[in-house]
């Protein structure tokens, strides 16, 4: 008989997640592995992801980063994740939006399914024409200067983490990478931010 796997992960999330990977192409990592070059050894490749999500040995590869330019002068750095390592943050962010997205502030719009920035534009111009002042504000280098370890000490006080977080946590890789993936920074983070910044208010 088989030992079980520390982290119940099915084989059907790992395919859930990288048919939404797919669906969003995008372009290879530091490996140059296109989906295209992924789906030559698909069962294989989704296997080894599972297998070692699963049996929590799983070690995230370095990200590409590329330099975009600002409007406005400067440079903006862009992550650029394996097309396996892709899928696994998708297995991750499946598992826990259910259960944090709830959770988030009415206003928080970015990231979220069903909301857009199109939704935050239409909820402003209803607001303009009840208040006569605006606040705006910017993190400069958010993503850069971000310390993860405080993201994930308040995700572990949360009583809906339990297993999940441990999951998370291996999969942002906090020695290696000493940060979180952009994608899951913004989708955990900034929605408690808005809410903090609210309730100020």
């Amino acid at each position: 008989m088989s030992e079980a796997k520390p982290f119940c992960i099915s084989k059907k999330e790992v395919w859930e997640a990288y048919k939404r990977v797919k669906a969003n192409k995008g372009a290879a990592g530091v490996d140059d592995q296109s989906i295209e070059d992924f789906e030559k050894k698909l069962k294989k490749n989704l296997y080894k992801i599972w297998n070692r999500m699963s049996s929590g040995s799983y070690f995230p590869p370095p990200v590409r980063t590329v330099k975009i330019p600002k409007r406005n002068g400067g440079e903006r750095k862009l992550g650029i994740p394996t097309v396996a390592d892709r899928i696994a943050q998708q297995v991750v962010k499946a598992r826990l939006e259910p259960e944090v997205d709830p959770l988030f502030h009415a206003d928080s719009y970015g990231y979220r399914p069903g909301k857009s920035a199109l939704d935050a534009v239409g909820q402003a111009r209803e607001r303009c024409w009840r208040y006569d002042w605006v606040l705006d504000l910017d993190i400069k280098g958010f993503f850069d200067r971000h310390l993860s370890r405080k993201l994930c000490s308040s995700l572990r006080c949360s009583p809906f983490f339990g297993q999940e977080c441990s999951l998370l946590t291996a999969v942002s890789d906090f020695d290696q990478r000493r940060r979180f993936p952009q994608a899951l920074v913004s989708f955990f983070f900034c929605p408690s931010l808005i809410f903090c910044l609210s309730s100020f208010l």
